[in-house]
């Protein structure tokens, strides 16, 4: 039996357009001679499609869409299709819907498998829309036992779980005990750095243990937050390789279930090449799925607006992102000229407009309740949001996406300024933390000099004030990230990361930033995920409250 792997990039919502995505490849399969051509988890609607699941018109369109999946196979009689798609739960009790694989053929759904393990850790919250399958089984199709399973059905492996298995039900295993002559997953699992080394090996694992081949499709694109890297693979029995998807890119592969892995190797990307490609993947497809062709960016002459543009250009190309400039009293003359022989290389428009007058009369009409001799916080924010008004008008005018620049180790403490550097609709770097900023700029730079090797040597400035330094207010950034990944990504309390050897004032000092600065963070553009715990939807806590961590 061939089986066509289609690593396809939905919109979500957009049913017509995934359903022609799906038409368009119908027509290579036919001709490779495949069987069956299987689709991502919930490909249908896309993945997350969050709470459009709750709208009874959306749900009456999945079945339509359906009802036009069943058409279109007739026109293929001798291939099946299987696709993810939300279904009404016909049980009736629990949860109105389940998140089901359909198996199509000749004009008819002569499989549903539902999914058993509904995940609701990080960024998933998949109780809140469905119920568990009711039963688990395999099909038989063309002479092959089928066992199909979703996702997470396919992650309790004992030996991913050291402190126990998540869940008391193995899919995977249940239907290994089936006997089936093939594993089929069909997955929409986000990216996050160093998870496409766990998924092979889960994956081989699977294979290996029960001597059955494992294919596993996965989603690819950027939908809101998450980013998804495809890398689908076909396993043999002896947990081999016979194919191993591209990563952040569409693939259609056929492949011959009875094929041995001898012709392949997995090799898993480097961590800091799959973050940049990732982060342009998400840049490209939440602008684009958006209805944006074009960003605007604040270059202020620093790494982190530097990288930003990077990114930004690779994803969009250097016609579509406008640089813009924005030089105050404290701006040194290099951060300016920095600035344009960034956008030079880039081969990007750059605007320079200066605000030294909009900030002079801003003070002059505050000079009565604020002190301007004394340039604090005050007088620093005003700048900052100057700049985030300008940023703003431009987007309105010529329809851009503002692109914040901040990073997650400033996110994370508060070093960034509401209605400032903030404004924007897209923030590209909120789960990079400094130090990988850092690591992104030598990566951009590793064929030639395309950022100012100034920029990247600098001492990082917000330039608000007269000779500031970030390092005049946060920790140094390497004690700083190491704090910050024990506290949001490993949830170590204070007293533990102490224990690791931190001076407790610098942590004590970094957990209450944390702690105080939530109300910032709700209020942040949405950020690219590429660790596993970012800001937004996969860290909910709570905004007017009190605890030490």
């Amino acid at each position: 039996m061939k089986v066509t792997i289609a690593q396809l990039n939905p919109i979500v919502g957009d049913l017509k357009y995934n359903l022609n995505k799906l038409a368009e490849i119908l027509p290579e399969a036919q001709k490779a001679g495949s069987d069956l051509v299987i689709l991502p988890e919930l490909y249908l609607v896309g993945y997350p499609p969050r709470d459009l699941l709750e709208k009874p018109w959306f749900i009456e369109q999945v079945s339509h869409a359906v009802d036009e999946l069943k058409m279109l196979s007739t026109q293929y009689p001798e291939i099946g299709i299987l696709i993810g798609a939300p279904l009404p739960n016909e049980h009736k009790q629990g949860r109105a819907l389940r998140n089901s694989a359909l198996l199509i053929y000749q004009g008819k759904v002569i499989f549903q498998q539902d999914k058993s393990l509904l995940p609701v850790y990080d960024v998933f919250d998949e109780t809140r829309y469905f119920e568990p399958a009711q039963e688990i089984d395999i099909v038989l199709f063309k002479g092959y036992q089928l066992a199909i399973s979703i996702c997470e059905d396919a992650w309790n492996d004992p030996d991913f779980w050291p402190a126990g298995k998540m869940y008391s039900l193995d899919p995977i295993e249940v239907l290994g005990r089936k006997r089936p002559d093939i594993f089929i997953n069909i997955s929409a699992s986000p990216f996050c750095v160093g998870k496409e080394k766990t998924r092979f090996k889960l994956i081989s694992n699977h294979a290996r243990r029960h001597k059955v081949p494992f294919i596993y499709i996965n989603q690819v694109g950027g939908n809101d937050e998450l980013i998804f890297d495809g890398r689908s693979m076909f396993i043999d029995a002896r947990g081999e390789e016979v194919l191993v998807g591209s990563a952040f890119k569409e693939c259609v592969t056929t492949v011959d279930v009875e094929s041995a892995g001898n012709q392949v190797s997995f090799e898993a990307q480097e961590e800091i090449e799959s973050i940049y490609q990732a982060l342009v993947l998400g840049i490209h497809d939440y602008l684009h799925k958006c209805g944006f062709s074009k960003a605007v960016i604040g270059l202020s002459g620093g790494i982190d607006s530097a990288v930003t543009c990077c990114l930004a250009v690779e994803a969009l190309g250097p016609k579509n992102v406008l640089g813009i400039s924005m030089p105050s009293p404290y701006s040194s003359s290099g951060s300016i000229e920095d600035s344009k022989q960034l956008a030079g290389n880039l081969g990007i428009p750059l605007e320079v407009i200066p605000v030294s007058d909009i900030y002079e009369s801003y003070l002059q009409t505050t000079e009565k309740y604020f002190d301007r001799t004394n340039i604090g916080l005050t007088q620093e924010n005003i700048q900052a949001r100057i700049r985030g008004n300008i940023l703003m008008a431009f987007s309105n005018r010529y329809d851009n996406l503002v692109l914040t620049t901040g990073n997650k180790s400033e996110m994370a403490v508060g070093y960034c300024t509401l209605y400032g550097d903030m404004s924007g609709g897209l923030s590209v770097l909120s789960d990079v933390p400094k130090t990988m900023v850092y690591d992104l700029a030598r990566f951009i730079n590793r064929k030639k000099e395309i950022i100012p090797v100034i920029i990247i040597e600098k001492a990082p400035s917000a330039e608000l004030k007269p000779d500031q330094r970030d390092q005049d207010t946060l920790p140094p950034y390497d004690i700083l990230d190491q704090i910050l990944n024990l506290y949001i990504e490993h949830d170590f309390s204070t007293a533990q990361i102490i224990d690791r050897g931190f001076d407790p004032v610098i942590v004590q000092w970094v957990v209450k930033a944390v702690n105080r600065n939530e109300y910032k963070r709700r209020q942040a553009a949405p950020g690219l995920k590429v660790t596993s715990k970012a800001f937004g939807v996969g860290r909910r806590m709570p905004v007017a409250a009190r605890y030490n961590g």
